[in-house]
């Protein structure tokens, strides 16, 4: 079995756009899991995305209010086939942030997180891999919007990035095993 998972982090709105791009709907709608690691500001995009999400797994972040923190938890925990997720918006400065999610998270595999809005791939030293999609709304250094598509094959995790320039409809993205 494969399980198909869109992440997606620092949507901002409507404060950063109005609306999500049209090419991550697209991948919202052929996801088996819908990953979002906080700072959406207001709740209708919630609601959107529980309404057309398969399955959704979200935590809140520094930018969202009451409703938005009763709504769901500032850490988040899946089993995704044989692997095991875990969500948060921050992980610090990111000198030495592999090190210190490795000693917060010592159960997970794969570690999701968002608030730079910049994207990051990397492995911890105990083989823990933390996974910052960027932001699909608020590029701010960088040269474009982005998320993430990923696909579970058991234990196997296929990570890509997708990039989308400024006025682009069309997405690049980049493949990592």
């Amino acid at each position: 079995m494969t399980t198909r998972l869109v992440l997606v982090s620092d949507t901002h709105l409507p404060l950063r756009a109005k609306r999500l791009p049209a090419t991550l709907w697209h991948d919202v709608d052929s996801a088996d899991l819908v990953v979002h690691a906080g700072d959406w500001v207001q709740a209708p995009l919630l609601d959107e995305l529980e309404a057309r999400s398969r399955d959704l797994l979200a935590v809140y972040g520094n930018n969202d209010g009451p409703e938005l923190r009763r709504r769901v938890p500032e850490v988040a925990r899946r089993r995704v086939e044989g692997l095991s997720f875990a969500v948060v918006h921050e992980t610090g400065a990111a000198q030495g942030r592999e090190r210190r999610m490795d000693a917060a998270f010592p159960d997970a595999d794969v570690l999701v997180f968002g608030h730079s809005h910049i994207p990051w791939d990397t492995t911890t030293e105990r083989g823990m891999r933390l996974l910052n999609p960027g932001s699909p709304t608020d590029r701010r250094r960088q040269p474009d919007f982005s998320w993430m598509r990923a696909t579970v094959d058991g234990t196997e995790l296929e990570v890509e990035l997708v990039r989308l320039a400024p006025g682009q409809e069309s997405p690049r993205s980049d493949a990592t095993g």
